[in-house]
């Protein structure tokens, strides 16, 4: 499959971003990317399996949000098949299987025995992607659900319960965890991912504070990943009615870009990875956002006051 044409501005962005940032897309099989991301006629039918080669080449895009693996496990060897299809400074952020980080299970009544058993994420979703993914492998993102009100009440006791989960598991894979509960982040749940070797994940999404917010309670002292996932005042599926076919930006987000660009200048500062993966639903069209915010983040970086703190 063959990519869009080269666009020059995004060229010259992608030489003057932090050597340590890398932008990507939620997905990325959208025929909507058409002349953005892939070349004009591209066929639907191979963009799930084949697109990546075409994806990866984009200038701007040097990570990708594997979304799938969230709703059902997949094999190290379709890991492997996407790895291979992308170059070696490449990255993949992995959702790990909804059946590990959700108390509930869609249609089906009563508790979960799979949440947060260590054992279950090892076998269906650090094991496999690690094996097939080796050095492509970015991040493992626990994305939690909301976990309902016996959590929120008692946000001390789910957090020992999170502790204990990572700590469990296999040394080495970089771990992220995302909440779709304010309730629960809170300084015990910073301090527990740091004695376990794990981050937050900084997210764009109306059910948690802003990002300049979780900012100020989870600082950036190591790795970041951060999703630009779901503006405010909308539900996903509005959002995604109102956006299709994602081949335009139709609400700009003027400080959530703002915010992102701010964390990826201390992030280069600090002299640390970070990882930054948008979502069709924030604006109208991942591509285009990280094009958008591309441009703020080097300008940002050029900024007197920017060049005067890199320096101390």
């Amino acid at each position: 499959m063959e990519p869009a044409p080269t666009d020059p501005r995004a060229d010259e962005l992608a030489r003057a971003l932090p050597p340590k940032l890398r932008m990507g897309t939620s997905s990325w099989s959208f025929p909507g990317w058409r002349g953005a991301v892939y070349a004009d006629g591209a066929p639907q039918r191979h963009l799930s399996k084949h697109g990546l080669t075409a994806y990866s080449q984009h200038p701007l895009l040097k990570a990708v949000g594997l979304d799938r693996t969230f709703y059902a496990p997949i094999a190290a060897e379709t890991y492997a098949d996407y790895a291979a299809q992308v170059p070696d400074d490449f990255r993949f952020l992995v959702k790990a299987w909804a059946e590990v980080t959700s108390t509930t299970l869609r249609g089906r009544t009563g508790l979960n025995p799979n949440h947060l058993d260590a054992d279950c994420a090892v076998d269906r979703c650090v094991g496999p992607a690690v094996e097939g993914l080796r050095g492509k492998l970015g991040t493992l993102l626990l994305q939690f659900p909301p976990q309902g009100p016996e959590a929120t009440r008692r946000p001390s006791a789910w957090t020992e319960r999170l502790h204990a989960f990572l700590d469990a598991l296999p040394k080495g894979p970089r771990y992220a965890v995302e909440l779709r509960d304010a309730a629960l982040f809170t300084k015990d749940y910073v301090d527990a991912l740091a004695s376990a070797g794990a981050s937050h994940g900084y997210v764009a999404h109306p059910h948690m504070p802003t990002l300049a917010e979780q900012r100020a309670r989870a600082a950036i002292d190591g790795p970041v990943t951060v999703r630009w996932m779901l503006r405010q005042g909308l539900a996903y599926a509005q959002a995604k009615e109102r956006y299709h076919p994602f081949d335009a930006l139709i609400d700009r987000d003027p400080q959530t870009r703002a915010d992102l660009a701010a964390m990826a200048v201390d992030a280069a500062r600090l002299d640390v990875e970070m990882v930054v993966v948008v979502n069709n639903k924030a604006e109208g069209s991942s591509p285009l956002s990280v094009l958008e915010l591309a441009q703020q983040i080097v300008q940002a970086s050029l900024a007197p006051e920017a060049r005067s703190t890199s320096g101390s």
